[in-house]
């Protein structure tokens, strides 16, 4: 189990007893079959025990996983014809964001996402997947072109945040991600946003106003990510874990609040363990989705939209007439 987190650690050891039993007896020619498969069984029942029970936090490790698929990743395996656009046409291009023009079941769409690095060099390069103002300006020249040749947009969100640095404040990093948020909130054309990493802050929700919105089973969502809300509300970092179970980060959690609109199911142990069944997932999801939205004519396209992020945050009056 290469790159195990730290919960994991149990079965990685019960598997590494597995391959030493198997190892030593067919060195020593001793039939360790039925201890083999008793140790199997056991291995199975604690996967399931440890996949299904995890807390926020733990989910939150998976999200941050290192070996986890990345958009281009996705896009290399769920779209045909890409090619990949670059620069916001006002002053560069940033690497952390990443988007183009491909085919999703031969129709013409526009995919833009988050970028991490896959080592270190990478990472530099990327930023970390932390966008500066010309990544989200990049997404959004993108995306009116999208809304210009009625093609269907297609975002994936996998940040920690916008990038926090006197230059994006200083090249306007809040005026580019209200700017999208405006925008995206007037396109006549279907969006749909797959959050399949880390959905952090302002970052992620610069690409995330659509009309469905989708999240991978051990993927987060929140409006800061738990390491800064642990410095602000408690005033200690150290308490990350204890603030990612109180934010109600996960994709379960922020189903119920009707924040999202479905929850894209995972391999067993993350997407990390087998990406090319995850890009299936979440393809027919995207799919399926999308069929729908084409159905709709532009002024439905809108209302769905307008009505979906209006929805958040309702409450009603009981027969009590206290909150409910």
């Amino acid at each position: 189990m290469a790159g195990e987190m730290p919960f994991e650690q149990p079965l990685a050891e019960l598997k590494k007893k597995i391959d030493e039993l198997r190892t030593f007896g067919a060195e020593k020619q001793i039939d360790f079959s039925e201890e083999i498969r008793r140790l199997e069984e056991r291995y199975t029942e604690l996967e399931e025990e440890l996949y299904t029970s995890m807390s926020s936090a733990e989910k939150m490790q998976l999200a941050r996983h290192p070996q986890r698929p990345t958009t281009l990743d996705y896009i290399d395996a769920m779209f045909t014809d890409f090619i990949e656009f670059h620069g916001d046409r006002l002053y560069g291009d940033d690497l952390a964001i990443v988007g183009g023009i491909g085919k999703l079941n031969g129709v013409s769409v526009t995919v833009v996402g988050h970028q991490k690095g896959k080592d270190t060099k990478d990472n530099i390069a990327r930023n970390f997947g932390l966008p500066h103002p010309e990544g989200f300006r990049k997404a959004l020249r993108l995306m009116r072109q999208a809304s210009k040749f009625k093609r269907p947009i297609i975002t994936f969100m996998d940040t920690k945040g916008a990038f926090p640095g006197s230059a994006a404040e200083e090249r306007g990093q809040s005026e580019a991600i209200a700017r999208n948020l405006l925008e995206m909130a007037s396109f006549r054309v279907p969006i749909i946003c797959v959050v399949h990493g880390e959905g952090g802050s302002g970052g992620a929700l610069a690409l995330g106003l659509g009309n469905k919105v989708l999240m991978l089973e051990n993927a987060i969502y929140s409006v800061i990510s738990p390491e800064g809300a642990a410095s602000i509300l408690y005033k200690d970092a150290s308490k990350v874990l204890h603030a990612a179970e109180a934010m109600k980060i996960t994709a379960d959690q922020i189903l119920k609040l009707g924040v999202i609109d479905g929850i894209i199911p995972e391999p067993k142990g993350g997407a990390h363990r087998d990406p090319a069944a995850q890009a299936e997932f979440i393809k027919t999801a995207i799919w399926e989705q999308l069929q729908h939205l084409l159905s709709m004519n532009e002024q439905e396209l809108l209302e769905d939209r307008y009505q979906k992020f209006r929805d958040i945050g309702r409450f009603t009056f009981n027969q009590e007439g206290n909150h409910a």
